[in-house]
């Protein structure tokens, strides 16, 4: 998938790993993520991935992955190959992406590559486009928004599904105040802008 700044065209993604951190030996051990081109999903990911070391019970119990599936996965390098070639050079999505980006440069490190597209966060985006949410977890705003969703959390290709589903309403939530034609950028502007400058933002996005 080649590099666009239309924000409707991006790869929504989500690791589940062993744990919180790379730089503390945590690895990758499922990777899901939906392509959406001008805002239809047209293809999905979605593999387990052997790291190497076995999985602590709270992470069985957590993600529903059981050390006896992931002794049947890939190694993650196999998996992380095919997860390269699928999102190309795309614009990136993840919610909590900071937790995501992590991982997602760790393992990347590993096969001596490096994302190819920007990097959006939905949590961050729904904060500023949805405040009234009780939380900004992923579960509570598909509640909150009454978004698809077939009751899984915790497994990687279900919540991209989620997120995907999460972003496109938030771009409906931004055109609804009035900008039309986001871009990636935008959102990625949108983010990293604080919520007492959010109006200032849209102004300058109407009229961009």
């Amino acid at each position: 998938m080649t590099a666009t700044d239309d924000a409707r065209t991006c790869i929504i993604f989500d690791f589940e790993t062993t744990g919180l951190s790379p730089t503390q030996g945590d690895r990758s051990i499922e990777i899901g993520a939906v392509r959406i081109e001008g805002g239809v999903p047209v293809g999905r990911f979605q593999s387990l991935m052997d790291p190497g070391m076995p999985v602590s019970p709270f992470i069985e119990e957590y993600t529903g992955i059981s050390n006896a599936m992931l002794d049947e996965a890939e190694p993650c390098e196999v998996v992380m190959e095919r997860f390269a070639a699928f999102a190309g050079e795309a614009n990136l999505v993840a919610h909590n992406a900071s937790f995501d980006r992590r991982f997602l440069e760790a393992e990347y490190a590993r096969i001596d590559r490096q994302p190819g597209g920007s990097l959006a966060c939905s949590l961050l985006a729904a904060r500023r486009l949805c405040p009234e949410a009780p939380n900004h977890r992923l579960g509570t705003l598909v509640n909150h928004l009454d978004l698809p969703s077939d009751g899984t959390f915790h497994r990687a290709l279900a919540d991209a599904e989620m997120t995907s589903a999460l972003w496109l309403r938030l771009l409906d939530l931004l055109a609804e105040r009035g900008p039309r034609d986001v871009t990636f950028s935008d959102m990625v502007r949108l983010c990293q802008t604080s919520k007492a400058d959010l109006s200032k933002l849209v102004d300058q996005l109407c009229h961009a």
